[in-house]
């Protein structure tokens, strides 16, 4: 495994975790660079090339908790964060289903969709570039998403746990083969 090969792969996909984790896009510039360091550093060392994924965003937790303790944004301990540490396991068993149910939803909504919550787009950028009021896009955002949740919900037995994360996703049906 090569640091050419997999950077391409992860890198939308990781910015986009940061960004739903930290608020200022420069800090989620910032940590996009300490992981892609750490995952240079670290990727000799990962034996079972499998866990690959569950890896890269276990660093980029890890980094996101190094930079508020840093920082001093918190005094909580690292695991009461205000965000929800994810099960990497639920989240591989989900991210490879996300697309294709994205892809089943109208092209704008999808194209939006992919832009923004696959590739890591800022909204303001999108909504400039697609020459829509930033308001107007976090509303078709926001519907897209609700969209997209209920397509899943369709599918899938999704349980959440207290503070409202998923804990656990179960197929429905075998009639359902979108991942």
């Amino acid at each position: 495994m090569q640091i050419d090969d997999i950077w391409p792969k992860y890198r939308a996909r990781l910015k986009a975790f940061l960004h739903a984790r930290v608020s200022n896009p420069a800090d989620v510039d910032d940590l996009l660079q300490d992981i892609s360091i750490k995952v240079i550093n670290g990727l000799p060392g990962l034996k079972d090339p499998a866990r690959l994924q569950s890896w890269l965003f276990q660093t980029a937790d890890r980094t996101i908790i190094d930079h508020y303790r840093k920082n001093g944004r918190t005094t909580a301990h690292p695991d009461d964060l205000w965000y929800h540490r994810d099960d990497p396991e639920t989240r591989q068993d989900l991210e490879g289903c996300v697309e294709p149910f994205i892809r089943g939803l109208s092209p704008d909504t999808a194209d939006l969709l992919m832009a923004i919550d696959i590739h890591g787009m800022p909204q303001r950028d999108y909504a400039e570039a697609q020459g829509l009021s930033y308001s107007t896009l976090k509303s078709r955002v926001q519907k897209g998403r609700a969209e997209l949740r209920k397509a899943f919900e369709d599918c899938c037995n999704i349980s959440l746990d207290v503070r409202g994360n998923i804990s656990d996703v179960q197929q429905k049906s075998p009639g359902c083969k979108k991942c």
